[in-house]
Parts: C-alpha cells; sequence; structure tokens
C-alpha cells in the first residue's frame, strides 16, 4: 500500500517542493496541471527557448510514500528545508496495483494505414498481412498514438521507395526508422540524444527483424540520405535546419513534425532556402511539412 500526498503550490516553487519532498523520503513526485481535463487545462511544450517557466502559474504537486514512511512528518522536513509554511494539502491511500499490467491495458493496436498497424508487444497483431510494427516504447517517445508520429507514419507509407536511405532525427522509440525499414528503404538510421531512446530503439527494431541504426548525434556519420524524418517541436525544428538540411541530397525530401498549426509559417521559412517546402497533412492541431530539397 502507498500514500499520496498532494498540495497547490506556485509555478517558481515547485521544483523546489519536488526536491525537497525527494530528500524526506518521498517515492517519486508528480507536477501536474491542477485544471487537466477541464476547458481551463494550460497545455506546456518544454521547447528550447521557450519559457523559462517549466511550469503552471498554480501547479499541483502530489508525492508517493511508503506508508512505512509518516507523509506528514516528512512533508514538514521539507517545509522546513525550504523555510516555508506546511501547505494545505490532501492525503489519499493507494491500493496494491500490477502498475504494469494496468498501463499495458491502455495501449492497443493503433491503425495507420488499411496496411498498417501499430502493435504492442503484448497484444496480438489484427491484420496478419499488414505491416505489423511491434513496439515496445520503454522510457522513450513514440508509441504511435500521437498525431505528429501518424502524420510522419503516413506520409512514409505513401512516399518511401524501396532502396531509398532514411535519417530519422531524434528517433525516440525507433517506430519512424522501423517503419521505414519495414517499408522497404535500404539505409536506415535513427539519432536520439537521450541513451534511453537510442537502447529502446534497438531493442524495438531486433523485435520487428528489421536492419537500422541507432546513434547520438556526436557518432552519426557524415551522409546525406534520401528522407530525413524529423518529429520534435518547433523551435529545436528551426534550430537545426541547416543541420538537416546538409543530411538531405539534392532532391531528396524532408518531412518535419510536432509542429502545432499556427507556428508552421515560421518552421516553414526557417527551411525554405533548402527546400520546397509545404504543410502535408494535419491532425488535431499538429501540422507536418515535406518538401524536396534543391538542387543549386
Amino acid at each position: 500500500m502507498l500514500e499520496a500526498l498532494s498540495f497547490d503550490a506556485a509555478a517558481d516553487a515547485a521544483q523546489r517542493w519536488a526536491d525537497a519532498l525527494l530528500d524526506a523520503g518521498a517515492l517519486s513526485v508528480d507536477v501536474t496541471d491542477p485544471h487537466a481535463g477541464t476547458p481551463a487545462e494550460t497545455p506546456l511544450y518544454a521547447e528550447p527557448g521557450g519559457s523559462r517557466t517549466p511550469f503552471w502559474p498554480v501547479s499541483r504537486v502530489t508525492a508517493l510514500f511508503n506508508t512505512a514512511v509518516d507523509a506528514e512528518a516528512a512533508l514538514a522536513s521539507a517545509a522546513a528545508g525550504l523555510d516555508e509554511s506546511v501547505p494545505v494539502h490532501r492525503r489519499a491511500a493507494i491500493p496494491d496495483i500490477d502498475w504494469v499490467r494496468k498501463t499495458q491495458a491502455q495501449f492497443v493496436p493503433i491503425r495507420v494505414t488499411d496496411q498498417m498497424w501499430i502493435v504492442p508487444s503484448w497484444r496480438e497483431p489484427v491484420d496478419t498481412r499488414a505491416i505489423n510494427i511491434v513496439l515496445d516504447p520503454g522510457l522513450a517517445f513514440g508509441t504511435g498514438s500521437h498525431p505528429t508520429t501518424l502524420l510522419c507514419l503516413r506520409w512514409l507509407a505513401a512516399n518511401v521507395e524501396r532502396g531509398a536511405s532514411v535519417l530519422d532525427y531524434g528517433c525516440g522509440s525507433g517506430i519512424l526508422a522501423i517503419a521505414a525499414a519495414k517499408l522497404g528503404a535500404g539505409a536506415v538510421t535513427g539519432v536520439d540524444v537521450d541513451p534511453q531512446a537510442i537502447a529502446a530503439s534497438r531493442t524495438n527494431a531486433e523485435a520487428n527483424g528489421v536492419a537500422a541504426e541507432f546513434c547520438s548525434p556526436d557518432a552519426l556519420p557524415v551522409l546525406a540520405v534520401d528522407i530525413v524524418v524529423a518529429n520534435i517541436l518547433a523551435n529545436p525544428l528551426e534550430l537545426l535546419a541547416p543541420l538537416l538540411a546538409g543530411r538531405v541530397r539534392a532532391e531528396g525530401r524532408i518531412v518535419l513534425s510536432g509542429i502545432l498549426e499556427p507556428q508552421a509559417d515560421r518552421v516553414a521559412a526557417a527551411y525554405a532556402r533548402w527546400f520546397n517546402i509545404a504543410p502535408w497533412g494535419s491532425a488535431d492541431g499538429w501540422t507536418a511539412l515535406a518538401g524536396v530539397r534543391y538542387t543549386g
């Protein structure tokens, strides 16, 4: 049995409370929007160059404790360490649950196209004749359910030619690189700054029986490919424009996703020097851009 203790804090204090509670014996601390699930919910996107405030003006801090730990005493200790008063808070018992099984139950096979499905590794394929991408995201981004990922997958399904070389920049779980390989691409490389993402990608590629290489940006060989796909966020995509453009051969193609619709024009402008680029598709407020590199 576990116990959750939660209270609201100002944005500039939420991280300090989280650190203090972990030092006081909390198993974990979560900071969320107290208005989540209501019309007042405020989405935050942690983009480089964005707001320096990583939390909401009022942030819900929830600390999880083993019942062997006195949660009240831990909160008092955290407050003392911060020279703060003990906040008004709520306590709730958390029953023993098989969290792995409960989490897995949330993931079901996802139809990308009539001929492509994303299948969690613990599920059976819906259509054994289709291209089935077996996925266990682990701690990496990319379950296949997010609109930005689906847009990229659908572009790949419609455009990858047999033998094409593909670079998946910001590969996460490796889903886009694996899809490209299963669609008949030749040399496929995935890149990510997160070592956990690289490890998850390699495991997923092996589970799918595809040949794809995964590495950090520093270890990426100098190469220009037929297709670069990058599902990240608008700000890093803008910053990466010269680097990604340099990875696409003349008349090669680029696909950019993770872009909110109002951000599409400025991201396209960042790539217009090298590409004839335009929106390719949109879903749930997100846009994917696709372009062809100029020959000059």
